[in-house]
């Protein structure tokens, strides 16, 4: 009896022991993770939580800067409609930008036509908006280059200096020394007429024009104390001009940028005006005006005076939107802005 007691006992130990030999001393046995739905649904709402905080403080911060900058808030919605007139031009205008109307020659702003028609019955709503995707076409694109080819021209010259910095600048100089007018004829005379010209000719006068800006900004940045220390520790150029040099520098480039866009429009609409712009049938502002709009300006002002009204509000928009940017953007007039 006391034998199989004691069998009984050591069965019953050995039973108990077993599992524990199974982990390591002082560890616990985790239980098992159910997988189901649980785990994803307690995720989206966090996911929908972090999507609504931050459209809500998207849209604190675009409220606050109407309340304190109320005309540059007026210049992006100009600019916000005229990117929606661009992109979606061929669901806006109710024809095509060169379909003739049968029986609407010059007919005066009617429910048919909202802003007329042209001396060859092509309406103009349907023009002007189109007329808006050459602009945007022909402003980015020559921004875009023109920034781009100022920022490496003024990031070098003004982050190297010495010989290369006065040789860069007093070609800088000599460009513009001559008329910018004379240089964009000239340009286009020896390319000829076309949208890619015309981005061209506008953006080597631009970059030049934009580039003393910068290279005044990356002297400032270069002369501070944290890019002696990153030099002093053995950071090359190339790591220099990315990680210090033009993040703070990149304010004053989209500030150019933004107000280079009002200018480049009126430029490539004063060329299209002397007809070294796009070249027809395709719309352009400044064609609408030196085509039809002089010619019929007393019998159908509405030809000359719409796209006119088109080219105002656009560099209106772009001038009002760049100076609220520099406002909020410059540390030196951020204090004002507030």
């Amino acid at each position: 009896m006391p034998s199989s007691i004691r069998e009984s006992d050591t069965e019953s130990e050995g039973a108990s022991v077993a599992p524990s030999e199974t982990f390591p001393r002082g560890a616990r046995a985790k239980p098992a993770r159910e997988s189901g739905p649980a785990e994803g649904t307690r995720a989206e709402p966090a996911l929908e939580r972090d999507r609504s905080v931050a459209l809500a403080r998207a849209l604190r911060g675009v409220g606050r800067f109407a309340r304190r900058k109320p005309l540059g808030a007026l210049g992006a919605l100009i600019v916000v409609a005229m990117l929606v007139m661009a992109a979606f031009a061929e669901r806006i205008a109710p024809y095509d930008y060169d379909e003739t109307v049968r029986g609407a020659r010059m007919k005066p702003p009617s429910a048919a036509h909202w802003l007329g028609t042209d001396n060859l019955s092509r309406d103009m709503w349907s023009r002007v908006v189109y007329g808006a995707r050459v602009s945007i076409t022909v402003g980015f694109a020559t921004i875009g280059l023109a920034i781009f080819l100022a920022t490496v021209i003024g990031v070098s010259s003004g982050y190297f200096g010495g010989a290369y910095d006065l040789v860069i600048q007093r070609l800088v100089d000599a460009w513009l020394s001559f008329p910018y007018l004379v240089i964009i004829l000239s340009v286009m005379a020896v390319l000829g007429p076309g949208l890619l010209n015309l981005v061209v000719a506008l953006a080597i006068l631009i970059a030049a024009i934009n580039s003393r800006v910068i290279r005044g900004a990356a002297i400032a940045v270069a002369q501070s104390t944290y890019v002696e220390a990153a030099r002093a520790l053995g950071c090359g150029h190339a790591r220099i001009i990315a990680r210090h040099i033009l993040p703070n520098v990149m304010a004053t480039i989209i500030i150019l940028a933004t107000i280079g866009l009002g200018a480049t429009i009126l430029a490539e609409s004063s060329l299209s005006f002397l007809g070294f712009g796009v070249p027809p049938p395709f719309p352009s502002w400044g064609a609408m005006l030196s085509g039809s709009g002089r010619t019929y300006m007393f019998r159908a002002p509405w030809m000359a005076v719409w796209p006119g009204v088109a080219i105002s509000l656009a560099v209106f928009g772009f001038n009002m939107l760049g100076d609220a940017l520099r406002d909020v953007l410059d540390p030196r007039l951020r204090g004002a802005a507030r």
